[in-house]
């Protein structure tokens, strides 16, 4: 399998995902490992946000952390073979992307010259991802995951109501949505009770 060119996402924070279904773990490692150009092009749809959130939580510029994406993506090509359970997926790619992070600035680090002091990153490929930031990334998966099992009226209302700046007016929404303005209170409630449910139904607290 050819690696891809992509793009990385043009936002962190988690985003309403694209209203293709979301291919289970098991099915993705499975067929990226046959070579599968489809199941390679669904895991970045499906991790992108979660690849890139990290190296900007970690301090870098939107420019290094794309570059740092770039290479997580080609690391995840290469090691996914050597990834034993597939449900582990996620949390793998958090730490690929924190090794490559810490490779970075390691990579940048001032040469150490007479009697100066340089603090050095942790040893990028034994070093654990901190829990807070583990903790971090996989409570915003969740909420990016559970966005996108949302039908598609309430994903798209969602995504204008919440994750647009600034968010969209009431008749804005009904507009484009072909609903009537009175409505839209009441079908907002409704997908937040269902995104609920499914956040509570993945563990998220």
């Amino acid at each position: 399998m050819k690696i891809l060119a992509v793009e990385p996402p043009a936002h962190s924070e988690p985003q309403p995902a694209t209203r293709e279904p979301l291919w289970s773990d098991e099915r993705l490692v499975r067929e990226c490992r046959e070579g599968s150009q489809a199941a390679w092009s669904a895991l970045i749809e499906k991790y992108k946000n979660l690849i890139f959130s990290i190296p900007i939580k970690c301090g870098l510029s939107r420019e290094d952390a794309a570059d740092v994406f770039q290479a997580v993506c080609v690391d995840a090509l290469l090691g996914l073979h050597r990834l034993r359970e597939p449900k582990a997926l996620p949390k793998w790619l958090m730490q690929v992307s924190f090794h490559q992070c810490l490779r970075w600035k390691q990579a940048r680090l001032p040469s150490v010259g007479g009697n100066v002091e340089v603090q050095e990153e942790p040893e990028a490929n034994g070093a654990e991802i901190p829990e807070e930031l583990l903790y971090q990334v996989e409570r915003e998966q969740c909420l990016r995951e559970s966005i996108a099992a949302l039908n598609a009226r309430c994903n798209r209302m969602v995504g204008m109501l919440f994750f647009e700046h600034p968010p969209r007016p009431y008749h804005e929404v009904a507009k484009e949505l072909k609903l009537a303005t009175g409505s839209i209170g009441f079908i907002r409630g409704r997908c937040l009770q269902k995104l609920r449910q499914l956040l509570e139904a993945k563990g998220f607290k």
